[in-house]
């Protein structure tokens, strides 16, 4: 049972909120009927500030359910507007940080595959390039580099350049880089909380109003493995 005390919010003003979401937590609803982040940050609103009636939240952006890090929400129409913007026109940088088993070679690089998303199954697979039976692939492109490694495991640096369902997932899998949990996606054992080792560390985008940087920056969970890297995640 979640607890909006749980809640850590990192940033807020009269046009956005952002949250640090702990892995489990569902950004939206979905068919499983589970109370969303989304719904606790109206509830934290409507608290706060004594707001009578519904609560305008709008969702600008998603991480997947395992996944744990920075999600910004917008507090108002314009704000969503602009900032769904942004992110379509790829002005918003996202930074995560991924723990996987094994080193990549090289320990840095451009990886640039077609992702293909089974719905049915909620599966994507990646490609190196787009054939008869993938015409309807999505060009997926982001950054990596190994940033430090410690006890038989990597912590790597992910910057994305487009944003597509489970990408940082798949395209590190297709390396050989599987994330710490994913059973999903070629890690053999899933950890005990259902959570994988991905977290969105910053993002930076345009004040949708001020027109002025905003840089919003949350540490991974206090977590034994997360936690080997600590001195890192600043």
């Amino acid at each position: 049972m979640l607890d909006i005390r749980d809640l850590q919010v990192v940033y807020e003003d009269n046009h956005l909120i952002a949250v640090n979401k702990p892995a489990g937590w569902l950004v939206q609803g979905d068919i499983t009927g589970d109370t969303p982040l989304s719904e606790y940050v109206k509830t934290y609103i409507k608290l706060r500030y004594k707001k009578p009636g519904a609560v305008f939240l709008g969702v600008i952006h998603r991480l997947d359910r395992p996944v744990s890090g920075t999600v910004v929400f917008a507090r108002t129409s314009k704000a969503l507007t602009r900032m769904n913007k942004q992110f379509q026109d790829r002005k918003v940088k996202k930074t995560y940080w991924a723990i996987s088993p094994n080193r990549p070679n090289p320990i840095e690089g451009r990886l640039t595959h077609y992702l293909l998303k089974d719905k049915e199954r909620n599966v994507t697979s990646a490609y190196d390039q787009i054939g008869r039976r993938t015409a309807n692939a999505k060009k997926a492109v982001l950054d990596y580099k190994l940033i430090s490694s410690m006890g038989g495991h990597h912590l790597l640096e992910v910057n994305l350049i487009t944003g597509r369902p489970h990408q940082i997932r798949v395209q590190l899998s297709k390396i050989g880089c599987s994330i710490r949990g994913d059973i999903k996606y070629g890690h053999p054992r899933a950890n005990r909380d259902g959570s994988i080792h991905l977290h969105c560390h910053k993002m930076t985008f345009e004040h949708p109003t001020k027109k002025e940087a905003v840089t919003i920056i949350t540490n991974p969970p206090d977590e034994q493995l997360w936690n080997q890297f600590g001195d890192i995640f600043v």
